[in-house]
């Protein structure tokens, strides 16, 4: 098939930072966009060839958004499965396929899988409702502390919460859950898969993450991770294998625990672009991004080195603030040695909402890491008084 300057459309459904970001890509090839997302201020709105208004978990408007394009993929994994399905028996290709997005979309099912291939992981106990827990703790099952996880619909810290007394549960939702083993990690790693529809696989070096305390929200990404070797080729088997029995198509960002005694474990995992790979825009020779599109494409699948070391920072709204956004000090980050902002296009700041990010490239991990905390402490999102 002809995709580039040609009548073939590429769906993307959602319409947020990470579907902006696979717009570059979609422009610099020449590639038609189609894009739906529920909110007229979807960032996407300004740079795809066509944008649909319409509900991601509504089955009719994602199926009617899915008859009109030739391959439909995903920017966040809250969507209408049983629309993708039905599009994907009628012929249209559908990445990830809709088996592996129904495995990922439901934290328990995830986990469940782990478990039928033998997948490392933290032990963890699976409840109808979160009303559930407390009976479970009462009768011995379950002891503290754990990680309480929405069985679906968490996304940038929401619906994940650390649980180290009973009075912890009291807010939570009332909704199918996991509580997980809360587990003494030596670093938090991620590795993205890219597989194409052929079956060519590559991996993208070992990152690590350091989490915001009280967001669950990651604040550095660090590339290459500052891990010894083998655990680093540890962390990449893990992926593989996790990639080779999902059996994804496009991108699968597989998030995982370094425990004390270097033993891998899976955390979970997202089969789209990652926030663990943004520092593959300036770092890499082939961004992820980029590498997503080649995927879903069935296109050849470009080198994931990296040209040198790279750090992202998350840009997220300052806590107190929340109107119309305003970035504090942005000349003077400007100012520092291979800093690239990447602001996506939200005109409205509220606590931790994700902003934007910027990357430090440096051939010194060392230096770029020094660079990277001198940008957390100088630029501000704030709001306009």
């Amino acid at each position: 098939m002809d995709y580039f300057s040609s009548d073939f459309k590429l769906g993307i459904l959602g319409g947020g930072q990470l579907g902006k970001m696979l717009l570059y890509e979609t422009r610099k090839f020449d590639i038609y966009s189609k894009v739906m997302d529920s909110s007229e201020e979807a960032p996407c709105k300004i740079a795809c060839n066509e944008f649909v208004k319409g509900s991601l978990m509504d089955f009719d408007a994602v199926y009617n958004f899915g008859k009109g394009v030739d391959v439909l993929t995903i920017e966040i994994e809250n969507v209408n499965v049983e629309a993708l399905e039905k599009l994907e028996d009628e012929g249209i290709k559908v990445y990830p396929p809709t088996k592996a997005l129904r495995t990922i979309q439901n934290k328990a099912t995830q986990k469940l899988f782990y478990i039928d291939h033998e997948i490392p992981m933290a032990n963890f106990n699976r409840f109808a409702y979160t009303s559930e827990i407390e009976d479970s703790i009462a009768n011995g099952g379950l002891h503290f502390p754990f990680v309480w996880k929405a069985a679906q619909f968490g996304y940038d810290g929401q619906g994940v919460k650390v649980v180290r007394k009973l009075g912890d549960l009291n807010g939570l939702p009332n909704v199918e859950c996991i509580a997980e083993s809360l587990i003494p990690f030596k670093n938090e790693l991620a590795v993205i898969i890219a597989r194409n529809a052929s079956g060519q696989v590559v991996s993208y070096p070992v990152v690590e993450m350091e989490f915001h305390p009280e967001a669950n929200q990651v604040e550095y990404v660090i590339c290459p991770a500052r891990i010894d070797k083998k655990v680093a080729e540890k962390a990449i088997e893990v992926a593989l294998k996790v990639s080779s029995t999902i059996k994804h198509v496009g991108l699968l960002a597989v998030e995982m625990f370094q425990t004390q005694d270097d033993k891998i474990l899976v955390n979970e995992v997202a089969p789209r672009p990652h926030n663990s790979g943004h520092y593959s825009i300036e770092a890499s020779f082939t961004n992820q991004f980029e590498q997503h599109i080649r995927a879903i494409l069935d296109l050849p699948l470009g080198s994931t080195e990296s040209k040198m070391a790279g750090i992202m920072v998350n840009l997220v709204g300052a806590e107190g603030y929340t109107g119309d956004v305003v970035y504090k000090n942005m000349e003077e980050i400007l100012r520092l040695e291979g800093v690239t902002p990447h602001i996506y296009g939200k005109r409205e700041t509220r606590p931790f909402r994700k902003m934007g990010h910027v990357t430090i490239v440096n051939q010194d991990i060392a230096k770029a890491r020094e660079i990277a905390q001198k940008v957390k402490e100088t630029i501000e999102v704030v709001s306009k008084q």
